[in-house]
């Protein structure tokens, strides 16, 4: 079994932080191998930066990125021009990887299915890829996004397409929207792993309050 699948059937928290731990040295190798071509960081980081706005701000905002892995979105978002990148993740030996890349402000170990250690209104965006998904994060994970974010920031995230509305994605979404904490950019499906076509929710949020 590709540790992807086992990723994919995950469990509990112990578990997930054991193979993550376990794949980090051979993880950026896998997931850009042909027969993956692992889009979503880079797009994900685009929309961030998209819904920011122009670049010449760009050296002041605050980016969180959230379940940061070895760094893939971190590297991105600095490409676009970010200087401010915090990243956390379940896992210390991805942290490890993510170090080495130099595009990182802070790191440190979090667990995003429980309260974040951030005090409100930290981030001017959140991005968080690849870990909304099956086996992953859950949808409680969005109220503590939007908690940390500006007002008038911003929430990128994927959310594996397959179970955006199973997994009760949709539905909290919907929740934070009749709240009046968030209004809904998009959600347009987008190539997320595109030679395996495996797509995913490109979720956009504007933090009202």
């Amino acid at each position: 079994m590709s540790q992807l699948s086992r990723a994919y059937g995950l469990t509990s928290v112990n578990d997930t932080k054991a193979l993550y731990d376990e794949w980090a040295a051979s993880y950026d190798k896998e997931m850009a191998k042909e027969d993956q071509d692992y889009v979503g960081p880079v797009l994900a980081a685009a929309h961030v930066l998209k819904h920011l706005g122009t670049p010449s701000i760009q050296a002041d905002i605050e980016i969180l990125d959230a379940g940061c892995g070895t760094g893939l979105a971190g590297i991105a978002l600095a490409q676009l021009g970010a200087q401010k990148v915090d990243g956390i993740d379940l896992s210390p030996g991805m942290l490890d990887i993510a170090r080495k890349a130099g595009v990182y402000r802070h790191l440190d170990t979090a667990d995003l299915s429980t309260q974040l250690a951030h005090k409100d209104n930290t981030y001017d965006a959140i991005c968080c890829v690849g870990t909304l998904t099956q086996g992953h994060v859950g949808p409680v994970a969005l109220d503590e996004f939007v908690r940390i974010t500006r007002p008038n920031g911003f929430v990128v995230s994927t959310i594996l397409g397959s179970i955006y509305e199973s997994g009760g994605y949709e539905a909290k979404i919907e929740s934070l929207v009749n709240q009046g904490r968030v209004q809904l950019i998009s959600k347009e499906l987008e190539d997320y792993r595109r030679k395996e076509n495996v797509k995913a929710r490109m979720v956009v949020l504007k933090v009202l309050s």
